[in-house]
């Protein structure tokens, strides 16, 4: 008797499905804005610097989201510069431009894209970045590979993506409750995710197989700081489309349950002070010859 062949990872089935938790979670990572912003705040600030953004330059925001670093990147760029804030979901895209309009600022515009297909002429743009984007690509390396293609020579790329599941507790411990809990067998061989690109010289080899000269990384502690546990689980309830994927073959009973033992779980975060959820992020550069 044959062995049935192995499950093989969707990646057309795995965009749509990404556009749609989107689409719907739009509002929500919007309203959550001023938690990634300080959460993410120190991380997207040696982003920044390390791809050496500064006035006048072009910037291309890849899976922008809803953009809150797209606005902090205009703002750095100034009037003689320009950001193009893109994303797979035009209802994320909608709160970018809505956040730009209240900033004040008329040098930025989002455009629905997808990262993997850049509709953009080449060496238009003097730097790329990708916050906590890229892990999701189901093909990192033709993601990779049109960000180089769309940097002037000499241009940078600069993403942050999540380190090691040991060390961003507050988001494996709810992955793993899940994944026991759905019984959803281990991600398939070449299956993005939130740890795709977190291990030891993982992206910059990554990087440097897409064609980027002088890559470095560095880690940087990037502790979730809420009131409570219970906090930090309505944050990722309403805005982490991943997880709620992930708990689709449970019913609502089921999934209430799965919650309840992901807030007891994080519980162990919480002191007097709030709940600090152990996080950390890796800032990747690369350059264009």
């Amino acid at each position: 008797m044959e062995t049935p062949p192995a499950p093989q990872f969707d990646p057309i089935k795995y965009k749509q499905t990404t556009h749609d938790q989107w689409q719907t979670a739009a509002e929500a990572w919007h309203r959550w804005s001023p938690t990634l912003n300080q959460w993410l705040g120190k991380a997207t600030d040696a982003m920044i610097d390390m791809a050496g953004i500064t006035t006048g330059h072009r910037v291309l925001d890849v899976a922008a989201g809803a953009g809150e670093q797209s606005i902090t990147v205009a703002r750095k760029v100034g009037s003689t510069g320009y950001v193009l804030a893109t994303d797979i979901a035009p209802a994320i895209l909608e709160f970018a431009q809505q956040m730009a309009r209240q900033a004040g600022l008329t040098n930025i515009e989002t455009k629905v894209m997808d990262g993997e297909n850049l509709t953009l002429p080449d060496a238009s743009f003097d730097v790329v970045i990708s916050r906590v984007g890229l892990i999701y690509f189901p093909d990192q390396q033709r993601a990779l590979t049109e960000m180089l293609r769309v940097l002037k020579p000499g241009g940078k790329i600069a993403a942050i993506v999540y380190s090691t599941p040991d060390k961003n507790k507050f988001f494996s411990i709810p992955v793993s409750i899940i994944r026991n809990r759905a019984k959803l067998p281990p991600p398939l061989p070449g299956q993005p995710g939130p740890f795709s690109l977190g291990g030891e010289g993982v992206i910059e080899t990554a990087f440097t197989q897409a064609g980027f000269k002088n890559v470095q990384a560095v880690r940087i502690d990037s502790p979730l700081e809420l009131p409570s546990a219970a906090e930090c689980v309505r944050f990722e309830k309403e805005s982490f489309g991943a997880l709620h994927q992930m708990l689709s073959s449970l019913s609502d009973q089921e999934k209430e349950s799965v919650w309840d033992e992901i807030t007891k779980e994080l519980k162990n975060f919480e002191s007097e002070n709030g709940f600090v959820g152990p996080c950390e992020m890796i800032v990747a550069v690369g350059e264009k010859a």
